[in-house]
C-alpha cells in the first residue's frame, strides 16, 4: 500500500456543492448501528461516481507520466482501452453467470492491461491512476462523526461499490484503517470482494443478516447514501432505515425518472455529517 508521502501530490482539498435540498425528516428511536456509503457520501468524489473512470482520458498528460514512471510503454488512449475493454468483457462474462450488476477485481484487470503479474507493483500502479481519474477527499465533519459514533458506542459498517484501494482513503485522511478507526470487521461490505455491486441488494440482505446475528435488528439500523436507486431503493428493501445524503451536487442521484425511485423517499434527509449526531 502507497502511503500518505507518495500519495500527496495527488491530494488537493475539494469542497462540497450545495444542493437545494434541506436537512429533514425524523426517526422514532435512537440508532444503534450506522452503515455508510463511502464514495459521494464521506468522501467527496471528483469525478462524482466510482464508475466513471472514464474521466481519466481527460488527465492523459497526468497518466502519461504515470506511464512512465512504470515503464510501460503504451500511450494513455491505448492503456485506457484496453481497460475498459478488459471491464466491459469481465462484466459481460459475468452477467452471462447471472450477475445483473457485477463488480471486477480491478487489480487482477490491471495485471492484464499491464502485463504484469507482480500484484505489488499492480496495486500500486492501480492505486496511483485512481488517485489521478477520481480526486477524493474527506466530506467535512467526517472525523467528528466517526468519533462521535465511537464515544456512544453505535456501530459502525460500510457497504460500498468499491475496490481493493478504496479502504486506504481512511489511512491516509483519517491516520488509521476502517477497523482501527471503529467500524465493525464484520459489517464492512465492499463490492469487489463479492462480486456484485449496487443496486444489487445482495450487500444489503448479508448485513441484514449479520447485523441479526450480533443482535441488532434492521430497523434499529440506518444506511447513508446519496444515491437513490443505489442506496436508498435497496437498503429499505433490507429494511434499514434510510438517509439520503444530499450535501454535494456532484454525487446527489435522485434518479427521479426511474420508476423504482418515483414515490420513493428517505427517512431523513442529510446535508452536512454532523446531522447525524441527533439520531444516536
Amino acid at each position: 500500500m502507497l502511503d500518505k508521502e507518495q500519495v500527496s501530490k495527488y491530494i488537493t482539498p475539494i469542497y462540497p456543492i450545495p444542493t437545494p435540498l434541506k436537512h429533514s425528516g425524523n426517526l422514532k428511536k435512537k440508532i444503534k448501528c450506522m452503515m455508510f456509503d463511502i464514495y459521494g457520501t464521506l468522501f467527496i468524489s471528483g469525478s462524482s461516481d466510482i464508475d466513471v473512470a472514464k474521466k481519466g482520458m481527460q488527465k492523459a498528460g497526468k497518466i502519461e507520466r504515470l506511464l512512465q514512471k512504470y515503464r510501460i510503454n503504451k500511450t494513455p488512449k491505448a492503456v485506457l482501452k484496453d481497460l475498459f475493454t478488459a471491464i466491459e468483457n469481465k462484466h459481460k462474462a459475468m452477467k452471462k453467470n447471472g450477475i445483473d450488476f457485477p463488480e471486477v477485481e480491478i487489480d487482477r484487470i490491471w495485471m492484464g492491461v499491464l502485463e504484469n503479474n507482480n500484484l505489488d507493483t499492480v496495486r500500486n500502479f492501480a492505486t496511483e491512476y485512481e488517485m489521478i481519474a477520481n480526486p477524493v477527499y474527506p466530506m467535512p465533519n467526517l472525523e467528528k462523526l466517526i468519533s462521535a459514533c465511537t464515544e456512544k458506542k453505535v456501530l459502525m459498517g460500510i457497504i460500498s461499490n468499491a475496490q481493493f484501494y478504496t479502504s486506504y482513503l481512511f489511512k491516509w485522511f483519517l491516520g488509521s484503517g476502517p477497523v482501527k478507526l471503529g467500524f465493525h470487521p464484520d459489517l464492512c461490505f465492499f463490492s469487489y470482494r463479492l462480486g456484485r455491486a449496487k443496486p444489487l441488494p445482495f450487500m444489503f440482505k448479508t448485513a441484514s443478516k449479520k447485523l441479526k446475528e450480533i443482535g441488532v435488528p434492521a430497523d434499529s439500523t440506518l444506511y447513508m447514501g446519496n444515491d437513490m436507486l443505489k442506496d436508498i431503493y435497496p437498503a429499505k428493501q433490507a429494511g434499514f432505515k434510510t438517509a439520503l445524503f444530499a450535501g454535494d451536487a456532484r454525487s446527489l442521484k435522485l434518479r427521479e425518472n426511474i420508476p423504482k425511485c418515483k414515490n420513493l423517499s428517505a427517512d431523513l434527509v442529510i446535508t452536512d455529517l454532523i446531522q447525524l449526531l441527533d439520531y444516536i
